[in-house]
């Protein structure tokens, strides 16, 4: 597997969260770098909530320093939804059990293998965390109550793939991605992503601190938002989590 030449990276024994050492390093890096550990001690997802990852479970961070305005920095949720999706594809042989979940999370079979998370530092450098269940997931009584049930990608597919070679997979796929998005734009990343959306033109909910929105959902504007077709009209939604 050849790595993507521009990117640099950097394989960790352990550390708290390599999305913690990413911000750590960001003010020293002069390009993009993957930031990848094999185990973590206080692994986070969205909202701060804690993110189980028993080694043999991937994590990682890639720190960016990207150029565009704020908006369209964090459309970089999208493609690395697209990039996750590519490995997971390379490393299984099958693009049918996959599908991608708004805002940033990859299911498999029905269920989360895969979750992002965006954090920008001081100086506008970028951080995308990622966090693939390979081996294992957590249990079920572990999550949100309603939420998309924890899957692993070694239960539902029988692939086996370690961390590193995962990340030789994924670091491709994003770069690729990542080409074309600043090249094009968000136009061609929308479009593929909307070609993997799970329960697209179904009801969903979408939920945030003070809200509860349901409707169908109709697409994702271009601005990223997600938009509902509610009793009330369409409605774009910037940030929520969604339930099916």
């Amino acid at each position: 597997m050849t790595w993507p030449a521009g990117y640099g990276r950097i394989v960790l024994d352990e550390t708290d969260s390599t999305m913690a050492e990413a911000a750590r390093r960001a003010g020293t890096l002069a390009g993009p770098e993957w930031v990848m550990a094999r185990r973590q001690t206080a692994g986070r997802g969205r909202r701060g909530r804690a993110w189980a990852n028993p080694e043999g479970n991937f994590a990682a961070t890639l720190v960016l320093q990207p150029r565009e305005a704020p908006g369209l920095v964090a459309l970089r949720s999208f493609v690395a939804a697209l990039a996750l999706f590519d490995a997971m594809v390379a490393v299984t042989g099958r693009a049918d059990p996959f599908a991608l979940k708004w805002p940033n999370d990859v299911l498999l079979n029905g269920g989360k293998v895969a979750g992002i998370l965006l954090e920008t530092h001081a100086g506008g450098a970028l951080s995308i965390g990622i966090g693939v269940n390979l081996v294992a997931a957590p249990d079920a009584a572990e999550v949100e109550a309603g939420a998309v049930r924890p899957v692993s990608l070694m239960a539902e597919t029988g692939a086996a793939v370690g961390p590193e070679d995962f990340l030789d997979q994924l670091a491709q796929a994003y770069a690729a991605r990542e080409a074309s998005f600043v090249t094009y734009g968000f136009a061609p990343i929308r479009e593929a992503w909307l070609s993997r959306a799970a329960r697209l033109g179904e009801t969903v909910t979408a939920r945030t601190g003070t809200s509860e929105t349901v409707g169908r959902f109709e697409t994702v504007d271009p601005s990223g938002n997600l938009v509902l077709m509610t009793p009330k009209g369409r409605v774009g939604i910037a940030a929520a989590d969604v339930f099916f």
